[in-house]
Protein backbone atom coordinates (compact mmCIF):
# COMPACT_ATOMS: atom_id res chain seq x y z
CA UNK A 1 0.00 0.00 0.00
CA UNK A 2 1.19 3.22 -1.06
CA UNK A 3 0.84 6.54 1.00
CA UNK A 4 0.49 9.42 -0.77
CA UNK A 5 2.49 12.19 0.11
CA UNK A 6 0.86 15.46 1.93
CA UNK A 7 3.56 18.23 1.07
CA UNK A 8 1.25 19.56 -2.74
CA UNK A 9 -1.39 20.04 0.63
CA UNK A 10 0.70 21.47 3.00
CA UNK A 11 2.44 24.43 -0.13
CA UNK A 12 -1.32 24.98 0.17
CA UNK A 13 -1.88 26.09 3.38
CA UNK A 14 1.83 27.71 3.83
CA UNK A 15 0.88 29.96 0.83
CA UNK A 16 -2.86 30.39 2.05
CA UNK A 17 -1.47 31.62 5.00
CA UNK A 18 1.39 34.36 3.58
CA UNK A 19 -1.40 35.79 1.44
CA UNK A 20 -3.57 36.11 4.47
CA UNK A 21 -0.76 37.55 6.25
CA UNK A 22 -0.33 40.37 3.97
CA UNK A 23 -4.17 41.31 3.37
CA UNK A 24 -4.59 42.82 6.77
CA UNK A 25 -1.66 44.95 5.97
CA UNK A 26 -2.48 45.90 2.75
CA UNK A 27 -5.87 46.44 3.79
CA UNK A 28 -4.46 48.45 6.76
CA UNK A 29 -2.81 50.84 4.41
CA UNK A 30 -5.82 51.26 2.01
CA UNK A 31 -7.70 52.43 4.88
CA UNK A 32 -5.26 54.40 6.96
CA UNK A 33 -6.31 58.26 7.16
CA UNK A 34 -3.65 60.62 5.24
CA UNK A 35 -2.33 63.27 8.19
CA UNK A 36 -0.99 66.31 7.41
CA UNK A 37 3.03 66.66 7.92
CA UNK A 38 2.98 67.27 11.95
CA UNK A 39 0.35 65.62 12.65
CA UNK A 40 -2.33 68.28 12.40
CA UNK A 41 -6.14 68.32 13.25
CA UNK A 42 -7.35 67.88 9.36
CA UNK A 43 -6.83 64.75 8.43
CA UNK A 44 -6.16 64.42 4.32
CA UNK A 45 -8.49 63.18 2.04
CA UNK A 46 -8.72 59.70 1.67
CA UNK A 47 -8.05 57.60 -1.04
CA UNK A 48 -11.76 57.32 -2.23
CA UNK A 49 -11.85 61.45 -2.36
CA UNK A 50 -8.95 60.61 -4.55
CA UNK A 51 -11.01 58.41 -6.94
CA UNK A 52 -13.66 60.71 -6.48
CA UNK A 53 -11.75 63.93 -7.97
CA UNK A 54 -12.16 63.74 -11.92
CA UNK A 55 -15.63 62.30 -11.30
CA UNK A 56 -16.03 65.57 -9.81
CA UNK A 57 -14.43 67.76 -12.27
CA UNK A 58 -16.48 65.65 -15.22
CA UNK A 59 -19.79 66.23 -13.58
CA UNK A 60 -18.21 69.91 -12.78
CA UNK A 61 -17.43 70.16 -17.23
CA UNK A 62 -21.04 68.25 -17.82
CA UNK A 63 -22.57 71.25 -15.74
CA UNK A 64 -20.30 73.85 -17.57
CA UNK A 65 -23.35 76.16 -17.55
CA UNK A 66 -24.72 75.65 -14.96
CA UNK A 67 -21.90 76.73 -12.89
CA UNK A 68 -20.73 78.99 -15.24
CA UNK A 69 -17.96 78.27 -17.43
CA UNK A 70 -16.89 80.46 -20.06
CA UNK A 71 -15.85 78.40 -23.31
CA UNK A 72 -12.06 80.07 -22.44
CA UNK A 73 -12.08 77.99 -18.65
CA UNK A 74 -13.53 75.27 -20.39
CA UNK A 75 -10.84 74.61 -22.84
CA UNK A 76 -7.99 75.05 -20.15
CA UNK A 77 -10.04 72.51 -17.49
CA UNK A 78 -10.70 70.15 -19.87
CA UNK A 79 -6.79 68.90 -20.46
CA UNK A 80 -6.40 68.91 -17.02
CA UNK A 81 -9.36 67.09 -16.17
CA UNK A 82 -8.09 64.75 -18.95
CA UNK A 83 -4.44 64.09 -17.53
CA UNK A 84 -6.18 63.88 -13.98
CA UNK A 85 -7.99 60.34 -15.48
CA UNK A 86 -4.74 59.26 -16.96
CA UNK A 87 -2.66 59.37 -13.53
CA UNK A 88 -5.45 57.50 -11.94
CA UNK A 89 -5.21 54.86 -14.44
CA UNK A 90 -1.81 54.52 -13.81
CA UNK A 91 -1.54 54.80 -10.00
CA UNK A 92 -4.36 52.04 -10.21
CA UNK A 93 -1.93 49.65 -12.02
CA UNK A 94 0.71 50.73 -10.13
CA UNK A 95 -0.53 49.78 -7.10
CA UNK A 96 -1.80 46.39 -8.29
CA UNK A 97 1.51 45.87 -9.62
CA UNK A 98 2.95 46.76 -6.18
CA UNK A 99 0.19 44.36 -4.10
CA UNK A 100 1.33 41.45 -6.30
CA UNK A 101 5.36 41.89 -5.67
CA UNK A 102 4.16 42.27 -2.27
CA UNK A 103 1.94 38.93 -2.31
CA UNK A 104 5.34 37.01 -4.01
CA UNK A 105 7.81 37.98 -1.48
CA UNK A 106 5.27 36.65 1.64
CA UNK A 107 4.77 33.40 -0.57
CA UNK A 108 7.21 31.54 1.32
CA UNK A 109 7.21 30.51 4.80
CA UNK A 110 10.28 32.30 6.36
CA UNK A 111 9.65 35.75 3.68
CA UNK A 112 12.21 38.52 3.82
CA UNK A 113 11.28 40.89 6.09
CA UNK A 114 13.26 43.89 4.82
CA UNK A 115 11.61 43.06 1.35
CA UNK A 116 8.54 42.66 2.85
CA UNK A 117 9.37 46.18 4.37
CA UNK A 118 10.66 47.60 1.10
CA UNK A 119 7.29 46.73 -0.44
CA UNK A 120 5.24 47.90 1.73
CA UNK A 121 7.10 51.62 1.76
CA UNK A 122 6.44 50.95 -2.09
CA UNK A 123 2.91 51.09 -1.88
CA UNK A 124 2.69 53.92 0.50
CA UNK A 125 5.45 55.70 -1.49
CA UNK A 126 2.64 55.56 -4.73
CA UNK A 127 0.11 56.36 -2.68
CA UNK A 128 1.36 59.48 -1.09
CA UNK A 129 2.82 60.91 -4.92
CA UNK A 130 -0.83 59.71 -5.97
CA UNK A 131 -2.38 62.40 -3.53
CA UNK A 132 0.59 64.98 -4.66
CA UNK A 133 -0.38 64.20 -7.70
CA UNK A 134 -4.04 64.99 -7.56
CA UNK A 135 -3.83 67.89 -5.45
CA UNK A 136 -1.60 69.52 -7.91
CA UNK A 137 -4.22 68.98 -10.50
CA UNK A 138 -6.99 70.05 -8.59
CA UNK A 139 -5.13 73.04 -7.42
CA UNK A 140 -4.19 74.14 -11.52
CA UNK A 141 -8.25 73.20 -11.97
CA UNK A 142 -9.54 75.71 -9.26
CA UNK A 143 -7.08 78.35 -10.33
CA UNK A 144 -9.15 78.90 -13.45
CA UNK A 145 -12.61 79.48 -11.80
CA UNK A 146 -13.79 82.59 -10.31
CA UNK A 147 -15.05 82.39 -6.64
CA UNK A 148 -18.80 82.49 -7.45
CA UNK A 149 -17.84 79.32 -9.50
CA UNK A 150 -15.87 77.50 -7.24
CA UNK A 151 -18.98 77.96 -4.65
CA UNK A 152 -21.16 76.63 -7.19
CA UNK A 153 -18.82 73.72 -7.60
CA UNK A 154 -18.81 72.83 -4.10
CA UNK A 155 -22.68 73.39 -3.76
CA UNK A 156 -22.67 70.41 -6.56
CA UNK A 157 -19.84 68.52 -4.79
CA UNK A 158 -21.66 68.63 -1.72
CA UNK A 159 -25.05 67.36 -3.13
CA UNK A 160 -23.09 64.63 -4.98
CA UNK A 161 -21.81 63.43 -1.58
CA UNK A 162 -25.49 63.75 -0.05
CA UNK A 163 -26.70 61.93 -2.98
CA UNK A 164 -28.50 64.51 -4.03
CA UNK A 165 -30.62 64.19 -0.86
CA UNK A 166 -31.39 67.56 1.62
CA UNK A 167 -29.91 65.88 5.36
CA UNK A 168 -32.29 68.08 6.64
CA UNK A 169 -35.43 66.10 5.06
CA UNK A 170 -35.03 62.39 5.91
CA UNK A 171 -37.44 61.04 7.91
CA UNK A 172 -36.00 60.27 11.06
CA UNK A 173 -35.58 56.47 12.44
CA UNK A 174 -38.13 54.98 15.32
Amino acid sequence: MRTKSRMPGFVAVVALLAMCAAAPVLSAMRDMPMMPPGGGHMPMMGMENMDKMDEMMGMCLQNADKIGLTEDQIAKIKPLHNEMRKKQVRYKADQKIAEIEMTEIMDVKDFDLEKANAAVRKIADLKTAHQMDMLKSMKEIRANLTDDQFKKMQKMMMSMKMGGKNPAKRPMKK
